[in-house]
């Protein structure tokens, strides 16, 4: 099975298409890039943003990094699920084409199966979303297949887990030595035969990255991992320059529209200063004024 990859958005034609729109990549989609073209995905937490990504991306994540992106939280651990819907309503509502995974936030899905299965089943009524993510390895193994066998297709993620950092010591490197390699190793092998469709490998070692990726048979997406997994995924406002309390090792910046937005802000604010906005371009009926 192919996916079928978008126009360039200055080259379509919507003579040509009918007006028709294009499908939304699947799940059987991602699943066949396993080893193939790699798998571009980038998170959204609005419909603009979404509307701006959604003809280069594969997959678009809402992620629970929103806490810390939007709301100005020290981790994900306050988001709420309430949080998790309404943005994932939106960026469903900006985009037409990627797949749309929406996380679920700590506290929503640990206690049990069953609550696993009431806040996922939420999410994809409320969202649209065509998945979810939860966070885990062995211990989330049951609840992924509970999720899976009841038609909620589940993205796992594993190796650095921002929920768990109040257990995990922290946002430090996974897998430095053979004991924690063994763990998360097993941890992608449990979610991927509990039924996952792909799993995030976040903040681990490269060659552990890349052993996973030969390992298991469903598509890694790596952060902060190995060039060599099935896709990559990063938080859009980093690659943007538009979140600047802290820049991980694994980011790469494409832009830095923070710094555009700050002058273009304090050139606004002269003019309003100086009375030259508005100007009569700007206002209604406006009157002339002797020279």
């Amino acid at each position: 099975m192919s996916v079928q990859r978008p126009a360039e958005p200055s080259k379509t034609d919507p003579a040509k298409t009918g007006g028709a729109k294009s499908a939304r990549v699947s799940v059987p989609d991602l699943v066949a890039r396993k080893g193939q073209e790699p798998i571009v995905c980038l998170t959204a937490y609005t419909a603009p943003m979404a509307r701006m990504l959604d003809a280069y991306v594969d997959l678009l994540l809402v992620g629970d990094s929103l806490g810390m992106v939007l709301y100005g939280f020290d981790s994900t651990v306050p988001v709420t699920l309430d949080m998790m819907a309404q943005h994932g309503a939106a960026v469903c509502r900006g985009s037409k084409r990627a797949l749309v995974v929406v996380d679920m936030p700590f506290g929503s899905y640990q206690e049990s199966p069953a609550q696993a299965f009431n806040s996922a089943a939420r999410l994809m009524k409320e969202t649209g979303c065509q998945a979810v993510k939860l966070e885990g390895g062995r211990a989330m193994a049951p609840t992924v297949q509970f999720l899976v066998e009841r038609g909620i297709p589940v993205m796992g993620h594993i190796g650095l887990m921002p929920q768990s950092v109040n257990t995990m010591g922290g946002y430090r490197a996974r897998g430095r030595g053979d004991s924690e390699a063994a763990s998360v190793m097993a941890d992608a092998i449990a979610i991927a035969e509990a039924g996952a469709f792909s799993i995030v490998v976040e903040g681990v070692m490269e060659q552990l990255a890349e052993a996973i990726t030969t390992r298991v048979t469903v598509p890694t997406i790596g952060i902060g991992a190995s060039a060599s997994c099935d896709g990559q995924v990063l938080v859009s406002e980093d690659i943007l320059g538009l979140f600047a309390e802290f820049k991980p090792r694994f980011v790469k910046r494409y832009a830095e529209l923070g710094s555009e937005i700050e002058a273009a802000a304090s050139r606004y604010a002269a003019d309003v200063r100086a009375r030259r906005f508005p100007g009569p371009d700007n206002i209604f009926g406006a009157v002339k004024r002797p020279a």
